[in-house]
């Protein structure tokens, strides 16, 4: 391998240090008599120069202190110098005392050319900083940039000043920040002018239309809430990215962004139990059906970072199986993935994936979801669909000796008033009546809408803001609980790794939402008001509930230890041969209409009750 050459900015400031170690070395001489250097002494300061500055040259070179750039000087650059300087401010005096002890050099000069040094070397390298971010003299570099105020005074608003510093599009002009002991304080000479609760008379007070949020690392209510302030001081809000991708080293923290959803309804990051995941995970063959929809598709993303020995890919639509192959293709190159095309209510495709992959974990994410649309002409397809492909898939799973079967549910299996509620409730119970027939575990997890899935109301309302409205709200009361794919994905995993068999998780879906209000926020994040963008309520469709439950009026839960996870004590199924029983009435049902499928739901499930 050849030596890279050095490179010239790093000569010049390393030619810059040699020039500065023999100005400060005379100049030591010269403040030590008084700016009047006797003869004999002038002599000695001009013999052992030579010495001096080939000292610091070695020092200064050996001890690195050209890697980094003069434009970003900081205190680990500021480290450096200190340790060069103390060493050669211990080397000069000794090589003069053995190589030439008849010259004598006065003992404060051994202290004051260290000083000057110092002062020179980062001085310089300050001066230069502050020249290239404009900051020279208090000059602004570019005043037509958009003066911005920033809600947070920590690490990321200080890495943030620093990095908008010689931006020509914002200039911050203010902080904010609820820690008192910030306040009246200055980060990158921009002050802190008081709490969050201010940004509305702080941004009118200076002109400001534009603010920053800057507190990654906060909780998801205290980024709401200043999210809040900010709409309701009219200003445009832009945030920067999550604490995780700044830290990942994926983005920096003056890559802004527009405020999301997520921003609004998210709620503080899952922590995962990552040690046991990956020996639950690790080495294992893992079967996700259903893995082109939202959260099959994230649970096998999930699923990928615990490197397990064949992620196996079961998906009907041939298009969604496809787009999920080429981003593992891309992502995941050396995973070892299947990508099969069936569909999860077909015994023998099932029984063939099985036997050829052998699956030790399986999440069956298969569902038709869309409540209204199953209501009624698609009623029974709701029932094959959602229960037969669970008896199907757990079946094959008891059979070919799978550890855990983890069926993904619905907060509306719960007192269900749809058929799709209610064939998810009955999935629920075919899980229950097969657990005590074999070894696999049946582990059951329940949870609300996510955020931006296929179907839900969010996309909904995204394209009609987008063609200009209305948009439509079935019910100003109606309300849903809302979590993100990723943390809805990620509780399903811990749920499987928690369960012991039988058991119906429940995730703490937080507070409910009311949609119209979910509305409202997204035609303000889409720039509009209601003046520009109507809501028109059109009344509650087949089959929806004005609000959603997480349990059954007689169920009760127990803790785990999971903080966002409880154990539901639903009722289990009295009929243990429930399994037989779906099936042959769906094998000899023939056609039904929809009164014929609620009427046989009714019977297995009581507390299913129609909606009129």
């Amino acid at each position: 391998m050849t030596r890279r050459p050095f490179p010239l900015r790093a000569l010049l400031a390393f030619a810059h240090d040699i020039v500065a170690s023999g100005v400060a070395w005379l100049v030591a001489f010269w403040l030590r008599f008084n700016l009047e250097v006797p003869p004999e002494f002038a002599r000695t300061a001009f013999a052992t120069l030579p010495w001096v500055v080939a000292v610091n040259a070695l020092v200064f070179w050996r001890l690195g202190l050209y890697r980094g750039l003069w434009r970003y000087a900081s205190l680990p650059d500021l480290q450096r110098i200190l340790v060069a300087v103390a060493v050669v401010s211990l080397a000069v005096p000794a090589l003069i005392l053995l190589a030439a002890p008849e010259l004598v050099v006065p003992r404060s000069v051994f202290l004051i050319a260290p000083v000057l040094l110092i002062g020179a070397m980062s001085g310089s390298r300050l001066l230069y900083r502050a020249w290239k971010e404009g900051r020279l003299l208090g000059v602004v570099r570019h005043p037509q940039a958009e003066p911005v105020i920033v809600l947070g005074a920590g690490v990321a608003a200080a890495a943030l000043l620093r990095d908008l510093a010689n931006s020509s599009q914002w200039r911050v002009v203010a902080l904010l920040d609820d820690d008192a002991r910030k306040h009246d304080g200055a980060i990158h000479d921009v002050k802190v002018l008081g709490p969050l609760a201010r940004a509305g008379e702080i941004a009118q007070r200076m002109g400001v239309t534009q603010a920053i949020i800057a507190m990654p690392g906060a909780t998801h209510a205290v980024r709401k809430r200043a999210l809040d302030l900010c709409q309701a001081a009219g200003l445009r809000v832009m945030t920067v990215p999550a604490y995780s991708d700044i830290v990942s080293g994926k983005v920096s923290v003056s890559q802004l962004r527009e405020v999301e959803l997520d921003d609004l309804l998210g709620r503080d990051p899952v922590q995962l139990d990552d040690a046991r995941l990956s020996g639950f995970l690790k080495g294992k063959s893992v079967l996700v059906t259903g893995a082109g929809g939202s959260i099959g598709a994230e649970l096998c993303r999930q699923i990928a970072r615990f490197a397990p020995a064949r992620l196996v890919l079961l998906e009907n639509s041939e298009f969604a199986l496809y787009a999920i192959e080429q981003e593992f293709r891309d992502r995941h190159p050396a995973l070892a993935v299947a990508a099969v095309i069936g569909d999860a209510k077909d015994p023998a495709r099932v029984n063939e994936v099985f036997a050829r992959h052998g699956p030790q974990i399986v999440f069956h994410a298969a569902a038709y979801k869309h409540v209204p649309l199953m209501e009624e002409d698609n009623a029974l397809q709701a029932v094959v669909n959602n229960a037969l492909s669970t008896v199907v898939t757990a079946r094959a799973a008891q059979a070919a000796g799978a550890l855990t079967y983890v069926l993904v549910s619905t907060d509306k299996a719960v007192n269900p008033t749809s058929v799709m509620g209610a064939s998810k409730r009955l999935a629920e119970m075919l899980c229950q009546a097969l657990q005590p027939r074999g070894a696999t575990q049946f582990v059951m997890v329940r949870f609300g809408n996510v955020l931006g899935s296929t179907g839900s109301v969010i996309p909904r309302f995204r394209e009609q803001i987008a063609r200009g409205g209305p948009v439509t709200v079935t019910d100003a009361g109606m309300e849903r609980f809302f979590m993100s794919i990723p943390e809805a994905a990620q509780l399903v995993l811990q749920a499987g790794l928690m369960g012991r068999g039988g058991e119906i998780f429940v995730l703490d879906m937080g507070e409910p939402v009311k949609i119209a209000e979910l509305a409202r926020q997204m035609i303000r994040l889409s720039g509009f008001s209601e003046q520009d963008i109507r809501i028109v309520y059109t009344g509650p469709r087949p089959g929806e509930k004005l609000y959603e439950e997480v349990l059954v009026g007689a169920e009760t839960t127990l803790p785990t230890p999971h903080p966002k996870l409880r154990i539901a004590k639903a009722r289990a199924p009295e009929n243990g041969a429930l399994p037989e029983e779906v099936l042959d009435w769906l094998e000899n049902s023939g056609p039904l209409d929809s009164a014929a499928v609620r009427a046989r739901l009714k019977a297995w499930i009581p507390e299913y009750g129609p909606a009129r």
